[in-house]
């Protein structure tokens, strides 16, 4: 069974750095792409970045250009995800997906999801 486990989210003040993590098993993980979507409080749930097998970042939502990082430790079945000078508007329940055919921005290409983790940004 595929199971994702996303850590790392909670509260932290506008301008500071989080780290989220996301967590795989029962899945062979260096053959997935794994993607960072993000939903805020009213809003769809959106894509942020993604890491490609190979660990190359792939496609990125402009907001957060120059402020968030993505990468993969293939050996640790681990996805990360730095975000650093968080803005009120980052705030947001956070979801790592793994994709094994393509490397997408659509959440329904993706084939697992984790559970979330919330990160809260405040003034």
């Amino acid at each position: 069974q595929v199971h994702l486990v996303e850590s790392g989210g909670g509260l932290v003040q506008a301008g500071g750095s989080l780290r989220l993590s996301c967590s795989a098993s029962g899945l062979t993980f260096s053959s997935y792409h794994i993607g960072w979507f993000r939903q805020a409080p009213g809003k769809e749930r959106e894509y942020v970045l993604g890491v490609s097998r190979s660990g190359l970042t792939t496609y990125y939502l402009d907001s957060i250009k120059g402020r968030f990082t993505i990468s993969r430790d293939n050996t640790k079945n681990t996805a990360y995800l730095e975000m650093n000078s968080l803005k009120l508007e980052d705030t947001a329940v956070y979801y790592c997906a793994a994709a094994a055919q393509v490397v997408t921005t659509d959440e329904s290409d993706y084939d697992y999801w984790g559970q979330g983790t919330q990160v809260t940004v405040s003034s």
